[in-house]
């Protein structure tokens, strides 16, 4: 079967969006292992993935496993939407009679990662603070059984009395502090780690797709033949773990100098050289790889479920309807 005719502006936004909210939704708890993990450097709260997720669900709860997620659902729509309209854009405008070059693809990915970063910044800044609390409360000693056993103003006979731990953040509160304190640029604190990432991320995944999508089928004219929806699932997971592990240093980088608040004996990082020089010194080399095996488990599917719904047309269906 023959390609679909390209889709319009709109479905395209809509495929990106549908594919963001299903894909964040079922990955989520392995992001904020992701961030918890990588933001370890003295005291090692965690294990592993599923020590971290066990440890959060008993301290958190079910639902602790899915904080940052308001925000992320909230701008992953046009996060992933720009994302990938701006390449299938960038693609359709740098091919000559049908067929795309190598280097036409990687600079279509090129692309498509520098247009999102606009809000994928203010995205992972406030997922990323709501994301680690939890690390960081684990982090503060609890009561002694002597504290616990001696009321009221004894208490201060035996110790200090706990520091009350700070009330649970938001969003929204976040979002007020860094516009109040910083201005506009606060939000956007580590963009140009972030643009290191994600450039880098989509001129690896979007060529590599195109090509596993394409292996197997057949060309008549400049037109290729449709590939079926398994091979378009496969092939955005395979080229979306291949990029995530390929990146993942440069992630470790972005989550460092996006984190605002440290635990006791954490560095603070004045920008991205600082940060590699630092993590290299105190931590080596192994630390650039700290989240590499959740990374690859939340952008495989995430990915796979994007090329999913762009392979079932659900943008074209949705306004077919409003028609």
């Amino acid at each position: 079967m023959a390609e679909k005719k390209v889709s319009s502006l709109p479905a395209k936004l809509i495929n990106g969006g549908v594919a963001g909210l299903v894909g964040v939704t079922c990955v989520f708890p392995i992001d904020l292992a992701k961030t918890r993990l990588q933001n370890q450097q003295g005291v090692q709260v965690y294990g592993g993935m599923m020590d971290c997720l066990a440890k959060t669900v008993r301290s958190e709860g079910y639902f602790g496993c899915y904080r940052g997620a308001a925000v992320n659902l909230t701008l992953v729509t046009p996060e992933k939407a720009i994302k990938l309209a701006a390449n299938d854009i960038f693609r359709q405008k740098l091919a000559k009679d049908g067929h795309l070059p190598l280097w036409g693809e990687v600079l279509a990915g090129c692309g498509a990662g520098t247009c999102q970063v606009v809000v994928t910044t203010p995205m992972e800044m406030l997922k990323i603070q709501l994301q680690d609390a939890g690390r960081l409360a684990a982090q503060r000693p609890a009561p002694t059984a002597a504290q616990a056993a001696v009321p009221g103003l004894a208490q201060s006979l035996v110790a200090p009395p706990p520091a009350r731990p700070p009330p649970r953040a938001s969003a929204t509160s976040i979002t007020v502090e860094l516009l109040k304190t910083r201005g506009l640029a606060g939000l956007y604190r580590g963009a140009g780690a972030t643009l290191v990432r994600d450039v880098p991320f989509s001129m690896i995944y979007f060529p590599l797709f195109a090509n596993l999508n394409a292996l197997g089928r057949e060309r008549v004219g400049d037109v290729q033949a449709r590939a079926p929806f398994w091979q378009s699932f496969l092939a955005g997971c395979g080229a979306g773990s291949v990029a995530a592990v390929a990146v993942t240093p440069l992630d470790v980088i972005k989550t460092r100098l996006q984190t605002l608040q440290k635990g006791d004996g954490e560095d603070t990082y004045k920008g991205i050289v600082d940060c590699t020089r630092r993590i290299m010194a105190r931590e080596g080399p192994s630390a650039f790889l700290k989240g590499a095996t959740c990374r690859a488990l939340v952008i495989a599917p995430l990915f796979g479920i994007a090329q999913g719904v762009y392979f079932l047309g659900v943008g074209e269906t949705l306004l077919g309807l409003l028609e």
